[in-house]
């Protein structure tokens, strides 16, 4: 049976309106990190990715942080648009992804899920510590504030950004991140060759 073919008065199905795709409630997030693989989570040491792996990362933990704050109904008080750009939010978010792929492992016995739950609640309210130390909101972003020690030169001046798509922002955004990174380790490796040449 077509579309054509479909009937209109059947549960479900609108005359003239597109079927609607709702996400089912047990979906889990698509996992694709090296979490993955049939060992143990391990940490990730965001300063230590190659650009591969930090590409990866990012992209695993941003859908992870999306199924996040829809299952849980988490406002930009906790989860703002723009926490990639928040090196304290991208921290404690790695963390509590690792807390979940480790407590939700099929090898895990049955209460760790409970205890990822009792460790989300803290994690929560230091979210929020973290998003209003930083001033990031719903529909704008500033750097996080810094504090200028002795000697040290003041901070520059804060400016409010406003993003219109965040989604394209975010892939922008982790392009960059990704060629830093592998201009980083395109300099280290050309030193390595330089430093053993005769």
């Amino acid at each position: 049976m077509n579309d054509q073919d479909q009937d209109p008065t059947a549960p479900g199905v609108s005359a003239g309106q597109p079927e609607i795709d709702e996400p089912d409630v047990f979906d889990g997030p698509p996992r694709v990190t090296n979490a993955d693989m049939p060992e143990p989570p391990h940490p990730v040491n965001w300063n230590l990715l190659t650009a591969h792996e930090l590409e990866q990362e990012w992209l695993a933990l941003n859908r992870w942080v999306d199924w996040l704050r829809r299952t849980y109904g988490l406002t930009v008080a906790v989860v703002p648009p723009f926490w990639h750009h928040h090196p304290e939010l991208v921290w404690e978010l790695s963390a509590l992804h690792l807390h979940w792929l480790a407590a939700y492992d099929p090898e895990q016995n049955a209460s760790a899920p409970l205890g990822w739950h009792r460790d989300f609640a803290d994690a929560r309210q230091r979210l929020r510590d973290w998003v209003t130390a930083c001033g990031t909101r719903g529909d704008r972003d500033r750097p996080t504030r810094q504090a200028a020690w002795p000697g040290e030169e003041p901070a520059a001046a804060i400016q409010d950004v406003t993003f219109t798509d965040r989604d394209s922002e975010f892939v922008a955004f982790v392009i960059t991140q990704v060629r830093k990174r592998q201009e980083a380790e395109d300099e280290f490796y050309a030193n390595l060759a330089d430093d053993e040449a005769p």
